[in-house]
This record gives C-alpha cells, sequence and structure tokens, in this order.
C-alpha cells in the first residue's frame, strides 16, 4: 500500500505542483515538439525514484515514466480547444489507472523500502496535498465549461484569492472529518453562506449564485470524500 501511495504522491507533485502554467501553454501550442513535454516527464521520473528510494524497482519506475509520457502524448494529439475540458479529466483517469495497472503487474517483488514515513502519515500527506492545487485545477476544469470571467467582471477582488480560500475551506473540512467533528462542517457552512450572502444580495446576478453555489458544494464535496476515504484506508 505505501509503495502505491508513494507513486499516487509523485503523480500529484509532478503533474500539479511542479507544471508552470506557461509549461501547460507550450505543449499545448507546440505539442510534441515541446520541449517542455520531455522536461516535465523528466520530473516525474526523478519524482519516481526520490520517493519510491529503491533501485530494485527500476522496472516499475521506467514503465510509469514511459507510459506517462505516451498518455500525455495522446492528450496532446487529440485535444483540441473544445475538447480541452474532456482531455482533462480522460488524461488524470489514464494516469491513476497505470499507476494502479503497474502497481499490481510488480507488487510480486519483496517491499524492502525504509518505511518513514508510516503507510498512514503518507496517505495523509498525500490527502492533504490533493485537496490544494490539484483539486483546484481539477475544478477549473469544471468550470472551463462557463465564461466565469464574464460572470466576475466588475467584482474587485484579490489576485487567486478564490483558489486560496478554497484550498484553506478543504483543508479544514478534511481535518474537521478525520477529528470526528462534523458539527464544525457544518459551521464552516453556514459561516461561508453568512459572509457570501451580502455579496449575493448586491449582485442580483442568478448566474453568479449559481456559480458560488456549484463551486462551493464541489469543494466541500471533493473535501468530504477525501476525509471520509482517509477514515476508511487509515
Amino acid at each position: 500500500m505505501i509503495l502505491l501511495l508513494k507513486l499516487i504522491l509523485a503523480h500529484l507533485i509532478g503533474d500539479f505542483i511542479l507544471q508552470p502554467k506557461s509549461w501547460v501553454k507550450s505543449k499545448e501550442k507546440r505539442k510534441l515538439k515541446s520541449p517542455k513535454l520531455y522536461l516535465h516527464v523528466a520530473i516525474h521520473m526523478v519524482l519516481l525514484f526520490i520517493l519510491v528510494w529503491d533501485i530494485s524497482y527500476w522496472p516499475l519506475l521506467l514503465t510509469l515514466t514511459f507510459l506517462h509520457l505516451i498518455i500525455d502524448a495522446i492528450k496532446l494529439i487529440f485535444q483540441t480547444k473544445k475538447s480541452k475540458r474532456q482531455w482533462f479529466f480522460i488524461d488524470q483517469i489514464l494516469h491513476i489507472v497505470s499507476i494502479f495497472l503497474t502497481y499490481y503487474l510488480y507488487t510480486n517483488t519483496t517491499f524492502t523500502i525504509f518505511e518513514i514515513p508510516t503507510e498512514s502519515a503518507l496517505l495523509l500527506l498525500t490527502c492533504l496535498l490533493f485537496l490544494t492545487k490539484p483539486v483546484s485545477i481539477i475544478m477549473q476544469a469544471i468550470f472551463s465549461k462557463w465564461n466565469i470571467e464574464k460572470l466576475t467582471k466588475g467584482n474587485e477582488s484579490l489576485k487567486d484569492a478564490g483558489q486560496y480560500i478554497g484550498i484553506l475551506e478543504r483543508l479544514l473540512v478534511f481535518i474537521f472529518i478525520i477529528m470526528n467533528h462534523w458539527e464544525a462542517v457544518g459551521f464552516l457552512i453556514t459561516a461561508k453562506s453568512v459572509f457570501r450572502f451580502g455579496d449575493l444580495k448586491e449582485s442580483k446576478h442568478r448566474k453568479l449564485t449559481e456559480y458560488i453555489l456549484i463551486g462551493t458544494l464541489i469543494s466541500f464535496g471533493i473535501a468530504i470524500i477525501t476525509g471520509i476515504t482517509f477514515q476508511i484506508l487509515a
């Protein structure tokens, strides 16, 4: 289990934390000719070897690196502006499936990795990391269906404030759940509703209200599911 968690953790760090938007734009523009594609894959490979820290797993790690390159290449070849949102989810599903399949293919080998952090600690770290930038990018992909900039036009806001607020609320919800304080989750939802009520009342904009409502429900929903999953697996 700890090996699988390390493989997933490497994917989250490589695909979401250590991949700037400029690299994504370069890959979309130049596709297979973009050097950022191969640099991105190389970073994935380095992360895998660092996190697993056992050279005996080199066939597994190189296989995952090769599969990551193939999946990213397929996405770049077939992705269009209209299908960008769909291909984001297809790409992520394929990556996760490849990790699980490769893991089960190589689990016959003896596991001798120095097991610090423990399995539970690594699971906690993976969940916390997932609830930060990865979920923010997932939500951006979901909302790319609508013109959000048009809805929020004219509303002054700090740069990336919404993203940071979302990350903080998801982390708080997750912490409350794993500590079995569900009442605190209800309080957090109520507090956010009170703060948002004035903005929605002044805006008189039904679409903006629906956008905030959908975003809040998705954000809280993902955090709740992640918290429950941690409780089951830990």
